[in-house]
């Protein structure tokens, strides 16, 4: 029960300034976010490249309050695609966005996102990548697959992401295994009403489950987001009753987390890729990775007692 506890504090402004404060934090979140900068994740990128691996790169940072940062946000993807053209990855090295950084809960947010996030769709698909639209809170969803449909018109390749224990998303995943469109599945990391939210952790494994069968049997493209031994083997099995060759499906984890499953998926032949985020603004997005996993808590909580 501890993740929404923790969810809560990643919208504390207390909490972040005594976590940010705390003398191992830096080693701790450099585990998860392995640079601040573009200069700092280019070496980064080259180096999981030379591993057999793919990645999605997430600029971190959604707490976004006028026009003027969300243009930032624009813009430090801009760069991203700019620093990422020499390296010719193509879709080897594909971005996630998040539509609160382009704007979407300011006045006129969903055309505002829209108009952010358009430049950086065409930006990568003039290197020959794409773009995923990361999915965020419940009330957002409508809004976000409204702007993937609409940048699907001229960029068909735009991914987006769906989570599991979302009750809608059975639907939404009929929907968009129809479409052809690219497809990642996730449990889902945002504290959300049982409303409209499975609760129990075993009812969120078995919707994914249901979900991703959905999508396999489909026409789309899945990309199975889980860290989850399990749902890894069983994602195996289902791409093979479908029929799907390796290059047809690919699995998707975080970076810092399994790191060696990312290498052994990948030498059996399978599309891995590693989301790999950078950004000075890292707390929401580390916060949300300790209360994805007990694990991860353990972990800081070990060096914050150990080191600090």
């Amino acid at each position: 029960m501890l993740g929404p506890v923790i969810l809560a504090a990643s919208r504390s402004d207390r909490m972040r300034r005594l976590i940010s404060a705390a003398p191992v934090t830096k080693q701790v979140v450099d585990r998860f976010i392995p640079g601040e900068d573009v200069d700092d994740i280019v070496p980064v990128v080259r180096d999981l490249a030379d591993n057999g691996l793919e990645l999605t790169m997430d600029v971190v940072g959604e707490d976004i309050t006028n026009p003027a940062q969300a243009a930032a946000a624009r813009d430090a993807y801009l760069e991203l695609v700019d620093r990422l053209k020499p390296l010719e990855l193509g879709t080897r090295a594909e971005m996630s966005v998040k539509l609160s950084m382009f704007g979407q809960a300011l006045e006129g947010g969903h055309e505002l996102a829209l108009s952010n996030v358009r430049p950086v769709v065409e930006a990568a698909a003039e290197i020959g990548t794409t773009v995923t639209l990361d999915a965020e809170d419940h009330t957002t969803l409508d809004s976000m697959f409204a702007i993937h449909e609409e940048l699907r018109k001229d960029f068909p390749q735009t991914g987006c992401v769906i989570q599991a224990y979302l009750f809608r998303t059975e639907a939404d995943a009929r929907r968009l295994a129809a479409s052809g469109s690219r497809v990642r599945l996730v449990k889902g990391a945002y504290k959300e009403p049982a409303s409209v939210a499975y609760q129990d952790k075993h009812e969120i494994d078995r919707a994914y489950v249901r979900i991703l069968r959905t999508l396999m049997e489909g026409k789309g493209y899945p990309m199975i987001g889980s860290h989850d031994p399990r749902l890894i083997a069983i994602g195996q099995e289902l791409a093979h009753q479908a029929g799907r060759k390796l290059d047809e499906y690919e699995f998707q984890m975080l970076y810092g987390i399994r790191t060696d499953e990312h290498l052994r998926l990948a030498a059996e032949g399978h599309r891995m890729r590693v989301y790999t985020a950078y950004g000075t603004d890292w707390y929401g997005y580390f916060m949300r990775r300790l209360a994805e996993k007990p694990a991860n808590l353990r972990f800081f909580a070990r060096s914050m007692l150990t080191k600090g």
